[in-house]
This record gives structure tokens, C-alpha cells and sequence, in this order.
């Protein structure tokens, strides 16, 4: 066995499963298994816990109509629920959705001071405005003006707001990152963050494949981001591996083979398998579960992945 710097070690290597529930991708019309609620986004957050996920990455929604929100107030009516029903290292997300201020993306984690929260490291198209061609009827009013407009909206990640993130989250609250890289100019970023200083080691480095205005989903951009990495953190980083939509399974079980851990959930991908909705967030880490064991791979727990990670531990967040 190897560990995630390739070196064989004798007791093997543990996969962390991330699971990230519910996102700010899709939209209700989509799957009408979304979770949306308040009570749906802890009832998938904790059966995922039990099926394997170590880490809960955590959007909100508006509970009338599934439209992203940023309201504290929404996160704390299920991010105690979740705590309280699972050792799950949860995860907050700052990247929000589109359109949101730095005051929206901050607000919750702010609120919350998680262990982990995500930290996109650079600006970006992102596009699915090219789902408009395949829905006709829309559930709400929101669904389809909030789609299209990514075919003019640039995500914004400046250098000064990730330096704002770091220092208000991380120095404030002792929160970790995951750091994600949605293309090879992303890890030099992070890599820069790094020599500042502004980053410690070990760094959870979630590489993303497949969404329109970031890297693709071949095996050969995969291979290329993970040669990257290696070069630019060495043995300081973790690497988790997150692809989009049909590339989710095949892209995580290669990385995983590769020394990498893995994240899914119905952010990334509403399917379990070809025109196959997923009913759950389970069904996902389930899923990925089996074929990490049938690879002779040990999935890691959440107190494995606070190890790894040297998060400072459920019992220091603020809810």
C-alpha cells in the first residue's frame, strides 16, 4: 500500500469521502431529490455520515423555493441537527453562489466558525447555461434567469478575497480549507498563499474536473493536475478529487487508485449512474464506498480525517 504522497507505509492509507449535499448548482427542477429543507439538508447530511462520508460540505437553500441562500439563520437550523446526530466534520461553504456578495459568503461561516470551509482559489467562468436547452418547464420563476445568467457572470475569487477568507476565518476562527482548484493556475495560487504563509500545511487540495470554464474531465487533465501538485506541496497536502455530472465515479475511483480521496453528493452530480437520478446523497457515498473497498482501500472516519487534516475539532465550532 502507499499513502497520499506515494510512499509505502505499512498500515495502508485511508480515503476521506466527502459528501457535498446540496450546492448551489442545481436547482429543484432538475432532481426532485434536492434536498431543500432546513430538515431535508440534515436528513441527508446525516444518512450520508452513515453510509461513509467523513466530511458534509454545506450549502443553504431558501425553503420556500429551493433559490441559494446566505442566511445565518437558515445554516444554524440544521447545522446543529447534524452535529448532534453524527461526528461528521462539517464543512461551510464560502464560495455561496452567484452573484453574492463577500458580506453573503462570509456571513454564515462567519456565524458557524466550522472546522473546515471550502475556499475557491481563483476567479472564474462557470458556466451551465447550456442546461436551458434541455428544460422546457421550470418549477419556479428563479430557475431559469439564475441559469442563464452564467453566460455573463464571472465567479469572482481576487487574491484580496482569499486573503480576506484566510485571515477572517482561518486566523479569526481557526477554521481549515478546502482548497478548491478548478484549473492548474488555481494551484499556484494556492502555492502562493502557501509561501506567504497565509496557508499551513497539511492542505486539503480538492481538485474539480469537468465544469464548463475550469479544466476538463480526461484521465490526462487528472494525471496533469496531480503531477502539479506533487511539485508544488510535495508531501504538505491531501488530494481529494471532485468532477461534475457523469465524470463523478469514474474520475474519483481514479484518483483514488492514484493516491487521492474522493468527494461526491448531489452538488456535483445528481446521478448514480447513466439517465439513473440519485435518490439520496447515501446512495452516492454508498456508492463510492463499495468500490473503494473493493479495492482494497480503507475509508477513512471523521475523526481520521480530523487527524489528517489537523482540524481543530467538533468542539470548538460556534454551534
Amino acid at each position: 500500500m502507499q499513502d497520499n504522497t506515494g510512499k509505502p507505509t505499512k498500515t495502508g492509507r485511508k480515503v476521506i469521502i466527502t459528501c457535498a449535499v446540496t450546492g448551489s448548482v442545481h436547482t429543484p427542477t432538475m432532481t426532485p431529490y434536492l434536498p431543500i429543507t432546513p430538515d431535508q439538508i440534515a436528513r441527508d447530511s446525516i444518512a450520508a455520515a452513515e453510509a461513509g462520508a467523513a466530511i458534509i460540505h454545506l450549502h443553504a437553500r431558501n425553503p420556500e423555493d429551493g433559490r441559494p441562500t446566505a442566511e445565518p439563520a437558515v445554516f444554524m437550523q440544521f447545522l446543529p441537527r447534524i452535529k448532534q446526530s453524527c461526528d461528521a466534520v462539517i464543512n461551510i461553504t464560502t464560495g455561496g453562489s452567484l452573484g453574492m456578495s463577500m458580506e453573503d459568503r462570509l456571513a454564515a461561516p462567519l456565524r458557524a466558525q466550522p472546522e473546515l470551509c471550502s475556499l475557491n482559489m481563483g476567479s472564474m467562468n462557470f458556466g451551465i447555461y447550456h442546461v436551458t436547452d434541455k428544460i422546457a418547464d421550470w418549477k419556479y420563476d428563479w430557475e431559469r434567469p439564475y441559469v442563464e445568467k452564467t453566460k455573463d457572470l464571472i465567479v469572482s475569487n481576487t487574491f484580496g478575497q482569499i486573503e480576506r477568507f484566510i485571515r477572517e476565518l482561518g486566523e479569526g476562527c481557526g477554521t481549515r480549507f478546502e482548497c478548491e482548484c478548478y484549473d492548474v493556475g488555481h494551484l499556484y495560487t494556492l502555492a502562493h498563499f502557501l509561501d506567504r504563509k497565509l496557508l499551513q500545511p497539511p492542505l486539503l487540495v480538492q481538485t474539480i474536473f469537468g465544469v464548463l470554464g475550469g479544466i476538463g474531465a480526461h484521465p490526462e487533465d487528472l494525471q496533469h493536475m496531480r503531477r502539479t501538485a506533487d511539485r508544488l506541496f510535495g508531501a504538505d497536502y491531501q488530494w481529494s478529487i471532485l468532477a461534475a455530472g457523469r465524470h463523478q465515479i469514474n474520475l474519483a475511483t481514479m484518483g483514488a487508485v492514484m493516491g487521492g480521496n474522493v468527494r461526491v453528493g448531489l452538488e456535483d452530480s445528481i446521478y448514480l449512474g447513466p439517465g439513473n437520478l440519485a435518490k439520496s446523497n447515501a446512495e452516492q457515498v454508498a456508492k463510492i464506498r463499495r468500490i473503494l473497498e473493493e479495492l482494497s482501500l480503507e475509508v477513512a472516519t471523521a475523526e481520521d480525517a480530523r487527524q489528517l487534516l489537523r482540524l481543530k475539532g467538533g468542539d470548538r465550532v460556534a454551534f
